[in-house]
Order: C-alpha cells, then structure tokens, then sequence
C-alpha cells in the first residue's frame, strides 16, 4: 500500500490490460505505507493492511483471468446476455470458500489489540474491520471495490465481497457478524449503508473516529462536540468518598449512582474515574435529552467511552426525565451501550430499578465540611489567578476569602468558574481579590430556572440603612449566623437528624405594613452576599386543584440550586391557618397547608416570610421556623432617623425644617415616612425652593388621606391652618 494519488479514473483502468493496481501489479510491497516513521503503537495495523492488499491483489488477478472482456470500457454499468450464462456457470454460491491462509493475532500492546481486546473481537471480525478500513487509507482500494463489486459507483466494500476476501462462506457463521448484535456493529466499529439491498449487497463503511483512533488520534469524536466534555486531573480533589467509588466501578456491571444531598456529585464522578485510571467524559444530560434522535448519540458516546478505556458521568437524572418512557429508553439504552464501561449516574431522585437490567451501587453525596470547601475555593482561586496572571499566593494567604464563601453551596464546577470571574474582576481592578469579588462572581452562578418564578432583587442597601429596634436587630443577625455556619452544624455535627429534614433556614418577619420586614430580608441577602428572589402570588395561586402545590414546587426545586433568599410577602395568603372542612373547598385548602408544612421542613434553602397579621398562620409553621423577627412600629427616636436618612444628604433642606416636630406629632411606619419624604421633595422640586414644613405637612395630609387616618389638631398643631386645604373630609 502507498498514498500515492491516483492518476486516473475508474473508466481509465479498465481500458488496458494492465492491472487496477497500476503499471507493476507485482511491484515490491513497502514495509511502510506512508512516509516516515510509524506512529508508536499502529505498527502491527500497517503489517495486517499489507496482508489485506495482498489479497486484494489475488482477488483482482483471479477476477480478471476469468473475465473474457478485461478491457470493457463499460464494465458495471450492464449486464450482456454473455455475461449472465458466465455467472449461471460460475461455482456453487454455497461451496466452501478458499483460506487464504492464517492471519497473525493482533499484538495486544498495539491499537489494535487493544481495539481487539475492548470490544471482544474475534480473529475474522479483525480482518473485516480491516477490509473495510483501507478505503479511507489508501484511494487505491476505492477502485479496486469498484472493479470487485463489478459497480463503478460502488467503492466501499459490500458485505459478500468482504467475507470473499476473508474467506468465508457468505452462506455461513460469517454473514451473522453482520447482525445487530455482534461485536462490530453493535459496538460502533463498522456501519452498514443500504439497508434496502440483499444483505450481501451492502456496503461497509468505518466511522471517521475508529480509523482516528486506529491511527493515534485520541480527540473526541466530532459528534460529541457540545455533549462532551473531558475533565483533566487537576480537577480532581482526592477525597475519600472518590476512591470507594472507584472500587466500585471495578465491580459487576460497572453502574454507580449517586444520590445528591447538596453535594458535589459531578465533581465527585469526575475524581472517582481519575482515581480508576479511566478518562472522564461529562455528558451534557440537556442536549442529550434535547437532541433530535438521543439513541445514536448513546451509541457514539458508548463507543467513545470504550475506545478511550473512559467512564461516563451522566446527570442530572432529572433533566433527563427517566420517569418518562423516552428518558427510561434512553437511560437503558446508554447502560446497555457501554456494557461494562464505568457509568456514573448521579440526581436527586432515589434510582428507580425498572429503568435499566442493572442495578447500581448506590452512594449518597453529602455537602462537603468547612474544611474542605475552603480548600476547593483556595485551589480554584490559585489555578485562576495563575491564569489570568495574579501573583501566585493571592488566595491562600487571605483568609477572609474563604469566610465570603462559607454560606454558598457550590459544586466544583461552580467554583472553578466562580474562581475565574473573581479573579478577573481583580485584574480588572489591577488588586488582589476581594470578598466582593468571590460575591459578585458567585450570584453570576445562579441560573435563569427561578427568575422566571419570582422578582430576582440585587442588594443595595446594608445594616446602616436599617432603623429597628435592638432586639429585631439581634434576630437578624441570628439569621445571617444561621445561614453562615448551617452546613457545619446541620451537615457535619448532625444537628437536625432523621425524618427527611432539609438544611434550609427558615425565617418569619412580623409587624404592620411599612415597618421594613422587606427591607431586612434584602438586607441579609446583602450580609450573605446573595441576591434575594421575591415570590410573585399570581405566579403561585392557581384556581385549579393542585396547580399552587405544583407551582410552588418548582419554585422550591429552583431555589434549592439557588445561592439567594426566597422571600414569601405577605405569606398569610398562602400559609394560612387550616380550618375544620365543611366542603370540598376547605378539604383542598387543608391539603394546600399540610403540602407546605412538608415542604417547608425538607427545604434546603433560605427563605424569609412576611406577614402583617401573624394570627393568621397556621400554628405548625411556627414550629419549622429557625427564627421569628417581631417588627413594631418606630417610637419617635427611631421616626426622627428615619425622617432624615429618608430625605437623604443631597436635598437643599430650609432653615425652618422641623424633624423633631414630624417624629414627635406623626406616628407613622418607615415606609409612610419614605413616602412622604418622597411627596415632599417632588413639591420642593415643583416650588424652586428649599423643602420646608409646607411641602413636608402636605406630604403628610397625602399620606393620612391614603392611610384613611383622620386630621387631628393635637398631632398638625400651628401647621394646620396652614394647610387647611389639604384637610381631607371629615378631618377637624
């Protein structure tokens, strides 16, 4: 064989009597197809193709010596009367076809070998592979078929004349290595075109990727390209749990499942196959599950994982779907596919044993200690500042970086790419990074999924824009140490054991309208570092039975992936108390109740709810609750401050602006007083003036107006008459 070009067409060669091969039919075989040395490893493919051209060859020469019209220059476009009886004449089909005598064992230490030993082939699957192979070699052979298949549009081998040149019997064992089932088909290796044609008459054909591979190429096949991924052994963390994962690979059918628990199952998947020798191949589970047809992208990542002695990490389960009859199919159908080839699978559902033969080893992921998810974000932030050209040692050394990040549940993949946006924004900023950098970079992890169920909400304000009472203060910071340090006390010291329970913090803030139980909940979001996510009620209550709990299920689902607050306003509307059933109205009511009384105690988030009328819940909500805010109404120490952080530093303030007056006289909620503050500077604007008593007493009356409060002289006093004509009616 060489990799000289052809010089002339099929038409061309079989005009003279000279061979198909060219001018010296019975030239010296090189010892080398191409030129240059062989690559390590495909030395005994290049021996076995030679053996294949030397059967080509007889085979060409035999057809030709019987052939009485060599030189037709329209072979394999008709067929002569003349012809026909020759064919009637030639021998039995069903006669025992000559050996061509003993091919030498693939060399285990080669590509092929190994090829050989990986999809347990047979000696003469070996040499139909190889048939099959030259074409995509050597352009010779794409003539040479032509000649044999007597078909000048044909220059792939067929199936007869593939078993002809290895000598078997197309009558025989040798045409059921064609089946479905057998090693080269159902293992990827060779494809079968024109399934309408006889079975013999159709051609063979080896994907792109096993000649590749055969060759030494070890990329991915181009099928996979945006479904798979590769991880590399600087991901890997060496914990515990990944090599009792990977002892398990090694047992039965290879299957593990890993049920995740808020930890890092991925990532987990990713070090057990490093830590087995075997190559990771991350499967992209939403475009597998969105693919056009996922069964042939099964079988080529089978293949790949086979060819490659990698294992597939395929999650989560739950974009897949696997409940329903398309995901189960495609589930089975993967596990079946790389039969034997480590498969870890990981989700948050429990592995059901009706989708695959197999069962799994089933392992459960839990979030990772303190300890080591400061040692994750160490490592990450170094390899990230290495690569965008930090100093070395920027993370490490500070350890006010790892504080940030001790109330955020990452995986590793999160963290890498949270490491990189961080460190980043610190080259940017020409500084090292800071604990707003790691924040900023950890909220732009959060996905779209619960944005599309509630008002997402970046913090702008912190602890010096809040005015409350010690006591409230106290419980807000109980909050922030609670979602701080829960994976140490729920996860790792077992605080909250038994019954299903989740490592959520739950939170209720109570008192009037106004009183700035919103404004804390954002507030926290800002100490934590998260963005808080406010529930939106039309998106959640439904008129139809069952609709709010499904609602509210997703949300639930998506804010556990969440690093932000969940805020329930006014949370009385759907948590309300559960009443004795008279109807069927009370009946769904009550189940309504009990769903969230479940749902509350598994959660694994942080929520926050609202309410101006706490009688109204349910009595079993305040047992769930971690922690209960009572918000009153401001005395007038707190209304004076709030008044002057309310008209703000950049308003032109008259000299006869009386706060002490507004706090003292007006009884009224922060956000009334935010309110007028407000009304007052939009009629300052509107008089060119500084803002004086007028425009803040009118501002006043629009507020009692909107609040329906009556106007009373004791509370006006002087400014009354002044603004006698914004008295409401009825006001004295």
């Amino acid at each position: 064989m060489t990799a000289a070009p052809s010089t002339g067409t099929m038409e061309q060669s079989t005009r003279t009597p000279e061979s198909p091969l060219g001018d010296a039919p019975h030239a010296p075989l090189p010892a080398t197809p191409l030129p240059g040395a062989c690559p390590a490893g495909i030395e005994d493919l290049w021996e076995r193709l030679v053996r294949v051209e030397q059967r080509v060859r007889a085979a060409v020469a035999a057809r030709r010596a019987a052939d009485p019209t060599p030189d037709d220059p329209y072979r394999g476009q008709y067929l002569t009367p003349e012809a026909a009886e020759r064919i009637l004449a030639s021998r039995d089909a069903f006669a025992p076809v000559p050996a061509y005598g003993p091919e030498p064992a693939p060399d285990a230490a080669g590509r092929l070998g190994r090829l050989a030993e990986t999809f347990s082939l047979a000696p003469p699957d070996v040499d139909l592979l190889l048939v099959a192979l030259v074409p995509d070699l050597d352009s010779r052979f794409e003539r040479l078929y032509g000649y044999l298949n007597d078909d000048l549009t044909r220059r792939r081998p067929t199936i007869g004349l593939a078993l002809e040149l290895c000598g078997l019997p197309a009558a025989g064992p040798g045409r059921f290595r064609f089946s479905p089932s057998a090693p080269l088909v159902a293992g990827g290796l060779l494809e079968i075109a024109e399934p309408e044609r006889p079975l013999l008459s159709r051609t063979l054909r080896v994907p792109d990727r096993i000649t590749a591979h055969l060759l030494g190429d070890d990329a991915i096949d181009g099928r996979l390209t945006g479904l798979v991924r590769t991880a590399a052994r600087a991901e890997a963390d060496e914990r515990p749990e990944a090599r009792r994962i990977a002892s398990a690979l090694d047992t039965g059918s290879g299957l593990v499942h890993l049920l995740d628990r808020g930890g890092d199952p991925r990532g987990l998947a990713v070090e057990a196959l490093l830590t087995a020798g075997r190559r990771p191949l991350v499967a992209d589970v939403t475009a597998l599950a969105a693919a056009p047809d996922p069964s042939v992208l099964v079988r080529v990542l089978a293949t790949e994982a086979r060819l490659s002695g990698g294992g597939v990490v395929l999650g989560p389960l739950e974009v897949l779907a696997p409940e329903r009859p398309e995901g189960a199919r495609t589930l089975a159908g993967l596990c079946a596919a790389v039969d034997g080839t480590p498969l870890i699978a990981y989700g948050k559902k429990n592995w059901d044993p009706l989708w695959t033969a197999e069962s799994p080893v089933a392992v459960t992921v839990t979030p990772p200690a303190p300890r080591d998810a400061a040692r994750r974000w160490r490592r990450a932030l170094g390899e990230a500042g290495r690569s965008v050209g930090l100093p070395a040692g920027h993370a490490e050394a500070d350890d006010r970086l790892v504080e940030a990040t001790a109330s955020y549940r990452l995986d590793s993949d999160q963290v890498r790419r949270a490491a990189t946006v961080a460190s980043r924004l610190a080259l940017l900023g020409r500084r090292p990074v800071t604990p707003e950098d790691l924040r900023a970079a950890v909220r732009a992890q959060n996905g779209a999924g619960l944005e599309r169920l509630a008002r997402r909400i970046e913090p702008a304000v912190g602890w010096d824009d809040l005015v409350l009472p010690p006591a409230t203060r106290t419980q807000l910071a109980e909050l922030a140490l609670r979602a701080r340090h829960r994976e140490q006390v729920l996860g790792q010291w077992r605080m909250r054991p038994g019954g299903g329970r989740g490592r959520g913090v739950i939170a209720l803030f109570a008192g009037e309208s106004g009183t700035g139980k919103t404004m804390s909940a954002e507030v926290i979001a800002a100490e934590l570092g998260m963005e808080l996510y406010v529930v939106d009620l039309s998106t959640v209550v439904d008129k139809y039975i069952g609709e709010t709990e499904k609602n509210l299920e997703r949300i639930f689902v998506e804010a556990a992936d969440v690093n932000g607050i969940l805020l329930f306003d006014e949370a009385d509307a759907i948590f309300g108390k559960r009443s004795q059933v008279k109807d069927a109205h009370d009946k769904h009511a009550n189940v309504e109740s009990a769903y969230l009384l479940q749902r509350m105690e598994s959660f694994d988030g942080i929520a926050v709810l609202t309410t101006n009328l706490r009688a109204n819940l349910d009595e079993a909500f305040t047992r769930r609750l971690d922690v209960i805010a009572e918000f009153p109404m401001p005395d007038a120490r707190q209304r004076l401050a709030l008044w002057d952080r309310c008209l703000g530093a950049e308003i032109p303030r008259d000299a006869s602006l009386d706060l002490e007056f507004c706090a003292g006289r007006f009884e009224l909620a922060g956000g009334s007083i935010r309110a007028c503050a407000v009304t007052a500077a939009y009629l300052a604007a509107e008089s060119g003036a500084p803002l004086g008593m007028d425009q803040v007493v009118s501002a006043v009356l629009q507020e009692y107006r909107k609040l329906g409060r009556l106007v009373l002289e004791s509370e006006f006093g002087p400014w009354l008459g002044r603004t006698r004509g914004q008295v409401p009616s009825g006001g004295t």
